[in-house]
């Protein structure tokens, strides 16, 4: 069983797997963050739910970003800790992988967005398997964003990123799917994957997958 975990944006999600099922899961899908307050409470909640001790668990999963640089710190650190205590591998997807798993079409690509504040979005291109046809980048959008993909064909798009880019983008090829957020019952597959494979990360040495430095930026009020 294979405990999981989804920071990267204001989803606090949490899910526990077993061959590549979800078996229980938990999340706040709110529009603010409640990381710090709820991940913890989550983790202890979904394994009381499941009638397992942390001892049974094969590895922890995390969600590695791109995304919110204190979402992807508080999980990824809450991760290294219960895998370095349990002497359990630690398994880190990536979270636009995992956002484009949600689309469920038979034809066309995929790319996930991740608002990145401004006109500015963190995506990639995957195809319908959710095998990557681009890297993950931190683009400003403008009306012309992602024309190459949408002159070949459909285009679905995904994440909280959309908004700004359904406002903007105006072609017959692009399908715009609202109101989606990373979600750790998406991990499922891919963590099996991983574990399967022995793709596991350094426990000591891992860090999230930031893409750009943090800027700390001033109080509204």
């Amino acid at each position: 069983m294979i405990l999981q975990l989804e920071t990267a944006t204001t989803n606090c999600s949490v899910s526990l797997s077993s061959e590549g099922e979800t078996l229980v899961f938990k999340e706040d899908y709110g529009s603010k963050y409640s990381h710090a307050e709820r991940l913890h409470v989550y983790i202890d909640e979904v394994v009381k739910k499941a009638g397992i001790k942390l001892s049974e668990l094969g590895a922890v999963a995390v969600s590695k970003g791109p995304g919110s640089y204190t979402g992807l710190r508080i999980g990824v650190s809450a991760a290294k800790g219960l895998c370095y205590a349990l002497d359990i591998p630690l398994i880190a997807i990536p979270t636009l992988q995992s956002l484009a798993s949600q689309v469920q079409e038979e034809s066309g690509l995929i790319i996930p967005m991740i608002d990145a504040r401004r006109m500015e979005v963190y995506s990639a291109v995957y195809n319908m398997d959710c095998s990557e046809i681009r890297e993950t980048k931190a683009e400003i959008l403008d009306k012309n964003s992602f024309s190459n993909y949408l002159e070949q064909g459909t285009i679905h798009f995904i994440g909280d990123g959309v908004k700004k880019a359904s406002e903007i983008i105006n072609h017959e090829n692009a399908r715009f799917i609202h109101d989606k957020l990373p979600s750790a019952n998406n991990l499922s597959r891919f963590s099996h994957e991983c574990f399967k494979e022995k793709r596991f990360e350094d426990i000591a040495y891992f860090e999230p997958y930031y893409l750009k430095d943090f800027i700390a930026l001033k109080p509204k009020s």
